[in-house]
């Protein structure tokens, strides 16, 4: 492969795993790609500043090396001014952060030298991609693309905590943060909107606006979406109380779990949130790092990237 190759390496990833099996990755990107040019991240979004500015110098293949929040900055350099600045560029992806969810989604199979014959043999794919404007903690309105996946309500809170584990040093797990937010949450109002056609005003402990299938660490919570069928499939689940939700919570990672009185599966292009009660945030996350607030809108730009994989 000859292509013009920048590859984005967050060392941070997987809890400072990367920075260690940095020089085996490379040796495998050495054999796979021939040539490329690498950079670390140091900084939150640095990785988005990197991809556009390579992008801009002709770059023709990004590979990132990272979890799922690393994709997502390196995707939204894909993008200025809300428009793609090269539609030929494509992204490709070397799983190695805590959460990797888009990649099944992409059928990218586990180890560095699989997801690298990937990059070098798998087509490049149109995939849909999702812009989420929200509300920030300043108040200011922000915007945002994603790849795999945003929701509000319980999720935003779980993430904030996990975050907040990773930046202290402390262990961490998805499920284990997930218990301890649900002991002290309160399901929120939320009034929905999807293409124009409003939902009754309920309680809803997740909304999940879908690109990709699977997110929280293993959660299928969208089993069946595509992620070039220009919907979002937007799973809802109304509030529960902590043993029901628990004994139910198996059925979301095997994807069984739509049958539920309390989980609605609806598809949609625009979704917009808001939460009914102005004292009580309810907070967002995209693509598994917490951004900001409700009310937020989120909508889905067809076939917007291109990325290496197999749908």
């Amino acid at each position: 492969m000859f292509l013009k190759t920048q590859v984005i390496v967050n060392p941070e990833s997987d809890k400072g795993k990367t920075r260690k099996r940095w020089k085996y990755i490379k040796e495998g990107l050495n054999s796979f790609l021939k040539e490329f040019k690498y950079e670390f991240t140091e900084r939150p979004l640095q990785a988005t500043e990197i991809s556009r500015v390579a992008i801009k110098e002709g770059t023709e293949l990004i590979v990132g090396v990272g979890g799922d929040g690393t994709m997502n900055e390196i995707a939204n350099g894909f993008y200025e001014n809300q428009e793609i600045i090269n539609p030929a560029v494509s992204l490709g992806i070397v799983p190695s952060g805590s959460g990797c969810d888009f990649t099944k989604s992409l059928n990218i199979p586990l180890g560095f030298k699989n997801a690298l014959k990937v990059i070098t043999q798998a087509p490049s794919s149109l995939i849909d991609v999702g812009r989420a404007k929200f509300k920030s903690y300043s108040g200011k309105e922000e915007e945002r693309f994603f790849i795999n996946v945003a929701d509000f309500g319980i999720g935003g809170e779980v993430v904030k905590k996990v975050n907040q584990s990773r930046m202290k040093r402390k262990a961490s797990s998805y499920m284990r943060c997930l218990i301890s937010t649900f002991i002290t949450y309160r399901n929120k109002k939320v009034r929905i909107k999807i293409d124009d056609e409003e939902l009754p005003l309920d309680e809803y402990m997740i909304g999940a606006i879908s690109n990709g299938r699977i997110f929280g660490k293993g959660m299928k919570i969208a089993p069946d979406a595509k992620l070039d069928d220009g919907f979002f499939d937007v799973v809802l689940v109304k509030g529960m109380k902590m043993l029901e939700f628990f004994m139910n919570a198996w059925k979301i990672y095997a994807g069984t779990h739509l049958s539920h009185p309390k989980i609605s599966l609806i598809r949609g292009r625009k979704i917009e949130a808001f939460a009914e009660d102005d004292k009580s945030d309810v907070l967002i996350e995209i693509d598994g790092e917490q951004v900001g607030i409700l009310p937020a809108t989120f909508e889905i730009i067809p076939r917007s990237i291109h990325v290496k994989g197999y749908l």
